[in-house]
């Protein structure tokens, strides 16, 4: 089969087309013929060697796919050929809550990830991919929607009627937005470039906010708000945004940390900040295999379209990363391996 490896702490510029071969089936395994892979920023950081200290060598990357299943091992149950199936970011961690066995394994840092023609799971860590999306539109799903789904209604707690404030604009943050105004919640959103805050704007955004313009966004979600503050944060952005994201969220509510854009060195939040104002600071580790599974129901039933900003062919993998590490992007960047 045909795939690609990245190599840890060589950059994008390490992307390389392999020529590998097929596994075989366990009893319990299913082999997917890849359709569509979606890019995460989780993505860029195993190329650039700052997610995990692996071995050097050289790992398929990407953890979200969705395509078709081609084979079943002898005992599965669960899907047969021709299934259209998401591959769950943590396929075994199935639900409750997360400890070190059940995430352990996710595809594309410390073992092989999506980006190739095939690729083989265990049963249980399969999902079936929503009737109304396209293998595009359901390789957006699994980290990224997952991620925003936990963010907002998990971790976050977040109910109809309530605000959501999103940081930027990127995969998590946009999918948090159409999750958000799904439900029923207010949602603030922050970028640094206008023509963006326009396309949040349309996807039902009802207070956009330029970080750049107003350096003290806090305050300005704060206003927005009557002085309460939001009921739940999404916060992307880590290093240099923690702090105003606790300040911008009201007594009682959540703030959830889900990454790093910004950087991931020590930032400070007093603890009177949290405290006082009975604050939650949340980390979501992306999410279950059930919460992959209610998604897709919610996601159907709502209608959502997920926002992708550009497909590109596998033979231009590489200019996707690229893509990607501009931040140039509104939305997924998704690569078709087949169509």
């Amino acid at each position: 089969m045909q795939a690609y490896h990245v190599t840890g702490g060589k950059g994008i510029e390490s992307l390389k087309r392999v020529t590998l071969e097929s596994k075989a089936l366990g009893p319990y395994e299913v082999r997917v013929r890849v359709r569509a892979v979606s890019l995460n920023f989780r993505d860029l950081m195993v190329a650039d060697g700052n997610y995990l200290k692996g071995s050097g060598a050289p790992v398929i990357p990407a953890s979200d796919m969705a395509g078709v299943v081609a084979a079943v091992g002898e005992r599965v149950t669960r899907f047969r050929v021709g299934d259209r199936v998401m591959g769950a970011f943590m396929p075994d961690w199935i639900d409750g809550e997360p400890t070190p066995a059940k995430t352990a394994l996710a595809p594309g840092a410390a073992t092989d990830g999506v980006l190739a023609e095939e690729a083989v799971y265990a049963e249980h860590g399969l999902v079936a991919t929503p009737a109304g999306l396209s293998d595009e539109e359901a390789a957006t799903l699994p980290c990224a929607a997952v991620t925003a789904w936990n963010a907002l209604f998990v971790g976050g707690r977040a109910q109809a009627g309530q605000t959501a404030l999103l940081l930027g604009t990127g995969g998590v943050s946009i999918w948090g937005l159409q999750l958000a105004k799904a439900a029923g919640l207010r949602a603030i959103v922050t970028s640094s470039s206008n023509r963006k805050l326009e396309q949040a704007r349309e996807l039902g955004a009802d207070v956009l906010i330029n970080y750049r313009e107003t350096p003290e966004w806090q305050a300005e979600a704060l206003r927005q708000t009557d002085g309460e503050g939001t009921h739940v944060v999404v916060e992307v952005g880590g290093q240099g945004t923690l702090e105003r994201s606790v300040a911008a969220v009201r007594m009682g509510g959540t703030v959830s940390m889900i990454g790093g854009v910004s950087g991931f060195g020590a930032t400070p939040v007093a603890p009177l900040a949290l405290i006082g104002g009975a604050k939650r600071l949340e980390g979501i580790f992306v999410g279950s295999r059930k919460m992959l599974e209610d998604l897709a129901r919610f996601v159907s039933v709502a209608g959502i379209k997920p926002v992708i900003d550009r497909v590109f062919g596998f033979d231009e993998a590489p200019a996707a990363f690229a893509h990607l590490a501009s931040g140039s992007h509104f939305g997924k960047v998704v690569i078709r391996v087949a169509p």
